[in-house]
């Protein structure tokens, strides 16, 4: 006999059956952050490549800040073409 796919055999029963995500909150917080976050990674890329061997703080922790930057400013960016895609496709 097939099993079945649907989740009702692993459910805890705490949960919505109908449970979703904001997308409107989403919409706002990835359109608000990923202008941000790519500021900050220029902010600290440029003031990384101002700053000098002796000078606090070091040009390479200016560089890990402007690379964690960059990466949170790509999960904002695929996050809202991802809220975008399915405000389309859900109305």
């Amino acid at each position: 006999m097939r099993r079945t796919s649907t989740p009702h055999e692993w459910r805890s029963g705490s949960e919505p059956l109908t449970a979703r995500s904001d997308l409107r909150l989403r919409l706002l917080l990835s359109v608000l952050f990923t202008p941000l976050f790519a500021l900050m990674t220029a902010g600290f890329a440029l003031w990384s490549a101002a700053n000098g061997p002796g000078d606090v703080p070091s040009p390479a922790s200016l560089r890990t800040f402007a690379v964690v930057c960059g990466v949170l400013t790509l999960l904002a960016a695929v996050d809202l073409a991802v809220v975008v895609r399915r405000r389309r496709t859900e109305r």
